[in-house]
């Protein structure tokens, strides 16, 4: 029975996510109340409490249902990856952009990131998470950037950190442009032009 209520309350926080996630990007987040997100699910306010403590947690977790994944494929790195830490890179950022590109939840959610959140009242201390984040992707950047150049495959004059924000902001820029303008260049295609235009 324990297990069925455990089951049943995975079900229910899925089902939240995923209203929340369609009202978000109806709305945007400032303009959109939990009232609003429990009628969307068909649920009432008080089971959005129950899973989450206010609007700020429900909007950390719809965005980490999608981008923890990615994260994990940075962090896991093999022998191989140690040895061409450059097309790790290269293959988790193909990755992320096809997935922006072709899969609707996934672009949804980055939509409402870079264009439907302001992080002000209750999303404050979600900025701070969003840093958080951002700075530890960035480490995990630097460090197969690190073994590229102990290897010989980028610069040994090359300042580390610099060239991570570069190539954060290269990525996160070309991610951005796109999903103001869909039409306007092909994602993969371009991104990844871009992306070896940098490391080369």
């Amino acid at each position: 029975m324990a297990r069925r209520t455990k089951e049943e309350a995975l079900v229910t926080r899925e089902l939240i996510l995923d209203a929340a996630e369609r009202v978000f990007h109806q709305r945007g987040v400032s303009r959109t109340s939990l009232q609003e997100i429990a009628k969307e699910a068909g649920l009432t306010r008080g089971a959005i409490y129950w899973h989450f403590e206010n609007k700020g947690e429900l909007f950390h977790a719809m965005m980490e249902r999608v981008t923890l994944p990615m994260m994990a494929r940075m962090t896991e790195i093999t022998p191989e990856d140690e040895a061409r830490p450059l097309d790790k890179i290269r293959r988790n950022t193909a990755a992320a952009l096809r997935e922006i590109a072709h899969n609707p939840q996934v672009r949804r959610v980055f939509e409402i990131a870079m264009q439907k959140v302001e992080y002000v009242d209750e999303m404050q201390e979600m900025q701070q998470r969003k840093i958080s984040g951002r700075n530890e992707c960035m480490d995990d950047m630097q460090h197969l950037l690190q073994i590229a150049q102990q290897l010989g495959h980028i610069k040994a004059d090359a300042h580390l950190r610099n060239t991570t924000i570069g190539l954060f902001a290269l990525v996160g820029g070309i991610k951005y442009n796109w999903l103001l303008d869909p039409e306007a260049f092909d994602l993969e295609a371009v991104g990844l032009a871009t992306l070896d235009a940098y490391l080369a």
